[in-house]
């Protein structure tokens, strides 16, 4: 099965509208990327699909990226170094913790979307939305070429 393939279209859409509610009261930005292989070790292949989509030149640097690898069970959260100066050291632990409770009932649409909805909370707190924000990255799931 190829990554594009692995979530119905229901599913993408869910997973679409959690990030969109994850951004609702933040200036930081969410991206989802689904590869079917990790080639590599996997916080090497999701920074190097932070880079690939940008997500280091949002203007506060307030990015997160969900990564994940559907053949080999690998996944990683990445946040760019304006968040992760703000939030405590365990934090995408915690929400790590949380989306594998998930990811082990294969509930992947509720584990992905229970960890966006995570980060977007404490982004809320250290980066509020501003009246002049603009949705900065596309809430669209990207998947491998």
């Amino acid at each position: 099965m190829k990554a594009a393939d692995f979530f119905t279209e229901q599913q993408k859409n869910a997973i679409v509208q959690s990030i969109a509610n994850a951004e609702l009261n933040t200036s930081g930005e969410v991206k989802v990327h689904i590869d079917t292989k990790c080639k590599g070790d996997v916080l090497d292949v999701a920074a190097a699909h932070f880079k690939k989509l940008k997500m280091h030149e949002t203007e506060l640097r307030n990015g997160v990226l969900f990564y994940l690898s559907i053949k080999d069970h690998k996944f990683a959260i990445l946040g760019d170094k304006g968040i992760n100066e703000k939030v405590p050291a365990n934090f995408w632990d915690t929400i790590r913790d949380v989306m594998i409770t998930h990811f082990k009932q294969q509930q992947f649409t509720e584990g992905l979307s229970k960890g966006i909805e995570m980060a977007g909370e404490k982004m809320r707190t250290h980066f509020p939305r501003q009246k002049n924000d603009t949705n900065e990255l596309s809430n669209d799931l990207s998947f491998e070429k």
